[in-house]
């Protein structure tokens, strides 16, 4: 009984390693979590193993049928549409209680969204913080409000229809001449990486609709 967490692409599909390609070949079940987004993947790759849904609206329901399997002796993999299971998906869950049944656990190293953002942004590097997803109401300006006092390089996932609202919102706890970078489209053929200050950043992605996923990197207060 063994459960791997696999990473995928955030973007182009031959960033897919050789050993998570063998491995999703030879596990029992593969855990994903859109099974519609995976399949092209596996397709690709020429990946039969079957699937079965496992997101953030099924996983408290599901979790002990996982575990059940994985305790009768089974090996599964957990994938998510895009990078590492458990950072900002579904995955969390599901290691804790195998965790506490005693079932081993392999993380592959792979992609991961927050990685090349960070490195590519041209900001302090040696000490960030991962914060992710803001809060989308509840709690939201409290979350910005404490990040006007990190000094670490801090990571935010966005999405593109909020991105313009964020940076503003930024600019009003951070002030409008704190430097950043907003990567898109991660490893696609648009990647785009804009840095600057939040000010110019926000007058960039005014000018049109924005597309994809988005990092956003900003520079921690020097006070």
């Amino acid at each position: 009984m063994k459960l791997f967490l696999v990473p995928t692409p955030v973007g182009n599909l031959a960033d897919m390693t050789y050993r998570a390609v063998e491995v999703l070949r030879q596990v029992d079940l593969i855990l994903a979590e859109d099974t519609r987004t995976s399949g092209k993947l596996m397709q690709h790759y020429g990946i039969t193993t079957p699937m079965q849904s496992y997101h953030i609206f099924n996983e408290h329901q599901t979790l002990h049928t996982v575990i059940d399997r994985l305790m009768a002796g089974q090996t599964l993999a957990l994938v998510t549409d895009a990078g590492t299971p458990g950072i900002s998906d579904p995955g969390f869950l599901l290691v804790r209680e195998a965790v506490r049944q005693g079932i081993e656990v392999e993380t592959l190293p792979g992609p991961t969204a927050f990685v090349p953002a960070l490195v590519n942004s041209g900001l302090p590097c040696d000490q960030f913080t991962f914060i992710g997803f803001l809060p989308h109401k509840k709690g939201r300006q409290t979350a910005l409000r404490a990040l006007a006092d990190e000094r670490r390089t801090f990571i935010l996932y966005e999405s593109p229809f909020r991105l313009v609202k964020t940076l503003e919102q930024l600019i009003e706890v951070l002030g409008e001449e704190r430097q950043a970078c907003v990567s898109r489209e991660i490893s696609k053929l648009h990647e785009e990486n804009a840095r600057g200050t939040l000010r110019e950043l926000h007058t960039h992605f005014s000018q049109g609709e924005v597309k994809g996923e988005i990092v956003m990197v900003v520079a921690g207060s020097d006070m």
